[in-house]
């Protein structure tokens, strides 16, 4: 019996250390862009890296290196120069802005469109329902770089080019894979409680309203969550459709931080850091209706 638990005791530290090696690996270039936003240009590319911050400001930093060389391979002054320059000279409530907006309503269109469709699907019954069902799956199949030119020419023939429609405008006639996602949450309600409801003479649309949208709340935040981060860190539709600096948003004016002749580095990875905080802050707090999403049945209210 010892014997067991000692074999269990080695068998959880070994998958721990696994685990930590993991974390190290995959949190490294985090750490990397949380020290570089912070490290003046001087100290960015020193050999060997500098990853602790010194404790003190930058003239102290500069007496202690001057008295012990030691300081300057353990320690990085700190500056907030980049920052500065990502909220002044980098247009970032501009930018962040333009995001916020297009975010916000292809996340009201995502949810309005998706869900109902997902219950026609799930729960009405209309001729070839099973077979329009089908083809909206198989419309998953298709690459975007297959409609993305037809896509363009219809949008610019309605003179929407750089502007946010053609990135708004399409939330509103649904999302395959979201479809489908609310419409097997949709089917896991019991069928009593819809049938109850349209005897008492509530509508479709009321039976909609009061009995599945609440017992889906963690299936509509899931979409949600998919929807805020997939549309905050969008980069290839704003690139085709906005070609105007003041249209700009987050992740294309990332990418014209990035110049011909140079790239200043503290600045992008200062504006970045900006950029990645909303989306962590996002994911933690939302984390366990996420995972009711995937989980959970549609009995829990």
């Amino acid at each position: 019996m010892l014997g067991i638990q000692a074999r269990r005791r080695r068998a959880h530290l070994l998958v721990h250390m696994v685990l930590i090696g993991l974390l190290v690996v995959f949190m490294g270039p985090f750490f990397w862009l949380v020290t570089t936003s912070f490290k003046p240009n001087d100290t960015m590319f020193r050999m060997p890296p500098t990853w602790l911050p010194y404790p003190g400001t930058a003239a102290q930093y500069s007496d202690a290196a001057a008295r012990s060389p030691e300081v300057k391979d353990l320690y990085f002054p700190v500056t907030l120069e980049h920052y500065h320059d990502a909220l002044v000279t980098f247009p970032a409530v501009r930018y962040t802005g333009n995001t916020l907006l297009i975010v916000v309503f292809v996340t009201i269109g995502t949810l309005i469109s998706c869900s109902t469709a997902a219950y026609a699907f799930s729960r009405l019954r209309w001729p070839d329902r099973n077979l329009v069902f089908g083809l909206l799956l198989a419309t998953m199949m298709l690459p975007g770089a297959v409609t993305m030119i037809p896509v363009f020419i219809m949008f610019s023939k309605l003179h929407w080019v750089d502007t946010f429609l053609p990135l708004i405008v399409p939330a509103f006639f649904g999302n395959a894979f979201y479809i489908f996602l609310l419409r097997q949450f949709f089917l896991t309600i019991p069928e009593e409680l819809l049938e109850a409801a349209r005897l008492d003479g509530a509508s479709e649309w009321r039976v909609f309203w009061t009995i599945i949208l609440p017992l889906s709340k963690p299936a509509l935040l899931t979409v949600m969550i998919f929807t805020i981060l997939r549309e905050w860190n969008d980069f290839m539709g704003p690139l085709i459709y906005l070609t105007s600096e003041s249209n700009r948003t987050l992740a294309l004016g990332l990418a014209h931080l990035r110049g011909v002749q140079g790239t200043e580095w503290g600045l992008l990875m200062a504006a970045s850091l900006l950029m990645i905080l909303p989306a962590l802050a996002l994911f933690f707090v939302a984390q366990r209706f996420f995972i009711e999403g995937i989980a959970l049945t549609g009995t829990k209210a």
